[in-house]
């Protein structure tokens, strides 16, 4: 098993927050469903940490463990593909060692609040798609 290591962004205006939840879209099941249209492997996506309902996040970490041993630029540019449209943006790619774990691992969090939306995802996304 690969470990990989993502930083991503994000608007999370239209997800129920990070964690996968029965009460609307999450950040954690889109990005788990983008590894299995990649590799077809149900993986669990892991956080550095949770965002509430409508949060964004810039440089949020997050890791996953699949059986595909695949280049760093080819789990990127797959993942933002099968995002789609969707306004998340993986940025970074790393192959970790086995004991990282994004939410542990962590040496800071920052969090700030801001009346503007943190869209730069979404232009990033029709970029990449050009």
């Amino acid at each position: 098993m690969t470990r990989y290591k993502l930083t991503l962004e994000y608007d999370g205006t239209s997800f129920a927050g990070w964690q996968r939840q029965a009460s609307g879209p999450s950040v954690q099941m889109v990005l788990e469903d983008a590894v299995f249209a990649f590799c077809s492997e149900r993986v669990t996506v892991f956080g550095a940490g949770r965002t509430d309902s409508g949060v964004h996040a810039l440089g949020q970490v997050a890791h996953f463990d699949i059986a595909k041993d695949t280049d760093t630029g080819t789990v990127r540019d797959a993942l933002n593909y099968y995002l789609g449209n969707v306004p998340v943006a993986v940025l970074v790619v790393e192959i970790v060692g086995a004991d990282f774990n994004a939410r542990r691992s962590a040496s800071a969090r920052v969090d700030r609040t801001r009346h503007r939306g943190a869209l730069r995802c979404a232009f990033r996304k029709l970029l990449y798609r050009q």
